[in-house]
């Protein structure tokens, strides 16, 4: 097992990462910008190392910086967390030159998922079922040509990246030119790279994710489904597990092609493979995370599973002592995301209590939330022994949470969780649309 680990990230799951490590007698090296020099997660870790000014180019995107300060320090892996550089072949790369090992897939893996025109590809030739698309677009004149073949409406995508940009919904064929010009500028500035590609929309749908864990000797273990369909610009909001749409008959399908997906790519670590669920009960690739989720808490509380601690056991070579038939989903887990709506300082912060609550954050009272990176604020998580009982509670805990001096986006969850739409359960990734919000 190592004796040290460094924290290539920030914020909330910096620390969730340093508490893992903590609890398992693991020494702990946090990197931060000159902007977080005073966060929670620097006076939390053994050691601390700035690697450079407030802003993610200079700090946090520098693989270099955060492999040196690893160096430095003697940390023998990096754990990247999410976000950031968590699926940068760069970083991947540079550990394995260096002898450190990234706790993570292996910087070959990354690259392929990484390329979304590859991975569909993969995926298809795995027999995962995957999205009618296209390959790669070399132009204008092109997309046009596979828009009229595939049928409206349609997804305009960006080969490279994620978080929801370079992504452009087409309803009708005047709209082709614009979505893929402005897709593929937004995608080059995000991501170094305009590539595009078509996929068939499918719609209704709901956003399935399935959490794989696999070890160093190839056994995938699949860790239940979460349902991710409450989304405003494609960036997630509320996540839960499991989802009123899948029964154990679909499960088991969504597992054979999860793992099906792991083998193709020898897929080592935590991952998750995600899907699109239409209202038939088909369903289709949409791309595989290799890395950790934002919101693996919730099937961390269903499963009793430490995720985070298997993603640093895995790393070390330490082989499972449990097997799918020992994952037992108990109860229903909801997750509402509480975001910035601008910057400002934490004047008062209440976090809500009682069994089963749990709040991942990076506030403290008297912290100033700084300009330069992801509006998300903490994780607000709660468990139940049923889906209704997880509502009341998640109700009651997003009403007892305060944090006063940052607009913030608590009211506008309560919302949501009162909504009888999301509380039947027949929801989907127009969750916004279907309540009639802009």
């Amino acid at each position: 097992m190592f004796s040290k680990i460094l924290i290539a990230n920030r914020g909330e799951i910096a620390i969730r990462i340093i508490r893992a490590c903590k609890e398992m007698g693991i020494d702990t090296v946090a990197v931060y910008s000159e902007a977080d020099k005073d966060s929670m997660h620097v006076s939390l870790a053994d050691q601390s190392v700035c690697i450079g000014g407030p802003t993610p180019t200079e700090s946090y995107l520098n693989a270099e910086r955060i492999v040196s300060a690893a160096i430095m320090t003697g940390a023998e892996a990096i754990h990247p967390g999410y976000g950031f550089l968590s699926e940068n072949i760069r970083l991947a790369g540079l550990c394995e030159e260096h002898k450190i090992t990234f706790i993570g897939p292996l910087a070959d893996t990354i690259s392929k998922m990484g390329d979304k025109d590859a991975a569909r590809q993969i995926m298809g030739n795995a027999g995962v079922p995957i999205i009618p698309g296209t390959d790669i677009l070399e132009s204008v004149e092109d997309a046009v040509k596979a828009a009229e073949k595939i049928g409206y409406p349609l997804m305009i995508k960006a080969r490279a990246g994620g978080g929801g940009k370079g992504i452009r919904l087409v309803s009708a064929p005047e709209e082709v030119e614009n979505a893929f010009l402005t897709a593929s500028r937004e995608a080059q500035e995000a991501f170094g790279d305009g590539a595009l590609y078509i996929e068939k929309r499918i719609y209704p749908a709901k956003h399935i994710e399935v959490q794989l864990l696999v070890d160093e000797k190839g056994t995938a273990l699949c860790l239940g489904e979460r349902e991710c369909s409450v989304q405003r610009n494609n960036q997630k909001l509320i996540e839960e597990t499991p989802s009123t749409a899948v029964d154990p008959e679909l499960r088991e399908r969504l597992y054979e092609a999860t793992r099906l997906a792991a083998k193709a790519v020898n897929y080592v670590n935590a991952g998750t493979v995600e899907f699109l669920l239409d209202t038939a009960g088909n369903f289709y690739f949409m791309e595989m995370n290799v890395r950790l989720q934002v919101e693996h808490g919730v099937t961390e509380k269903v499963t009793g599973i430490d995720i985070v601690k298997w993603q640093i056991r895995i790393a070390a070579g330490v082989p499972f002592d449990f097997t799918q038939d020992d994952i037992e989903l108990t109860g229903s887990s909801i997750e509402c995301r509480i975001n910035a709506k601008a910057v400002g300082e934490v004047k008062f912060l209440h976090v809500p209590g009682g069994p089963r609550v749990r709040f991942d954050t990076l506030l403290y009272t008297g912290y100033t939330v700084p300009p330069y990176y992801d509006s998300l604020l903490g994780k607000l998580m709660v468990h139940a022994s049923t889906r209704e009982e997880a509502i009341r509670k998640i109700h009651a805990a997003l009403c007892e949470l305060v944090i006063d001096g940052v607009p913030n986006n608590i009211d506008e969850q309560i919302e949501f969780v009162s909504d009888e739409i999301f509380r039947s359960g027949e929801y989907y990734t127009n969750f916004l649309e279907m309540r009639g919000d802009k």
